[in-house]
């Protein structure tokens, strides 16, 4: 557990055995405890561990807050409530039917991840509607004794929102801001199905207009430079859709062009982290999916 300020906290869910690659935030107050991404079902025990060291017990927790519904941030949750069915789940509305419904996002996960998925995530159990708050962006909600500033910020995914608590100055951000392993490379997460490039340069806007003092990253941790920060995610956002771009004009197949496109982001990796650093950063985000969605983006817009 790392505190970020007086009653807010992170654990390092230690996500396949590696530390720094997701993080679930933890709100406490007088009022109730709410959780911020609980992570994958696999990093469940960790996670338990991480609250009982806290001296937290699953009664005292009232919310989960999901930024989006990737498994990396969301898998646990329906297994969560199973277990725990007086916990309200916030996540945005076009993620709330996959929620209770993951049958087409295991699908989709599938499709991507093959014979990994049980490894990697573990059960996916399904949430109860009753237990579901559905968000659109632009609401306060109560959670964890607090008030959060709700926004709509696509980009990485179309169902992601963001949450900002202004006593505190600390946005929760998820993947919006990118993945950031210990003040290294500033990646953009670009998995498919649905990279936006010009909504996403809006959600950085909005995370900007809320002036906050520090953003959270799922992948990994408080950033304070905020601004530093965003314009250079933009910055290699841009650099990583032209590189797409111009593999889709070269010859070989999908799979040789990712790879080409994995070799080269290494190498602009090197230029700022060792080895060791830089291996740390696929677990987070896996480089042959980051061409992968980038490439559906062009396509569909050429489309």
């Amino acid at each position: 557990m790392t505190v970020l300020s007086p009653g807010l906290s992170y654990i390092d869910l230690e996500f396949l055995g590696r530390p720094h690659a997701i993080a679930s935030a933890v709100i406490q107050s007088a009022g109730g405890i709410a959780i911020v991404d609980p992570g994958p079902t696999t990093c469940l025990p960790t996670l338990e561990l991480g609250l009982q060291q806290q001296g937290v017990r699953w009664t005292d927790v009232r919310q989960v807050l999901l930024t989006h519904i990737h498994l990396d941030h969301a898998g646990a949750t329906g297994t969560i409530v199973r277990e725990h069915p007086h916990l309200r789940v916030f996540v945005h509305e076009r993620g709330a039917a996959h929620m209770v419904d993951p049958q087409k996002l295991i699908d989709s996960a599938s499709r991507l991840y093959g014979t990994e998925m049980e490894r990697l995530w573990g059960e996916i159990a399904p949430v109860p509607a009753a237990n579901v708050v559905a968000l659109a962006g632009g609401e306060r909600i109560e959670a964890g004794g607090r008030s959060f500033e709700v926004a709509y910020t696509p980009g990485h995914a179309s169902h992601h929102v963001s949450y900002f608590d202004r006593s505190s100055g600390i946005a929760f951000v998820g993947d919006t801001p990118g993945v950031c392993i210990d003040g290294g490379y500033v990646l953009p997460p670009t998995p498919p199905p649905d990279i936006d490039v010009e909504k996403w340069r809006g959600s950085i806007d909005q995370i900007e207009a809320w002036a906050p003092d520090t953003i959270f990253l799922t992948h990994f941790g408080p950033v304070a430079h905020v601004r530093p920060h965003l314009e250079t995610l933009w910055e290699n956002l841009g650099e990583m859709a032209k590189w797409v771009r111009h593999t889709l004009d070269e010859p070989g197949t999908d799979e040789e062009r990712s790879r080409r496109f994995a070799d080269r982001l290494r190498h602009d990796m090197r230029r700022q982290m060792n080895e060791v650093q830089i291996a740390a950063y696929p677990v987070a985000a896996p480089f042959e999916l980051l061409w992968l969605g980038l490439a559906r983006y062009w396509r569909k817009k050429s489309s």
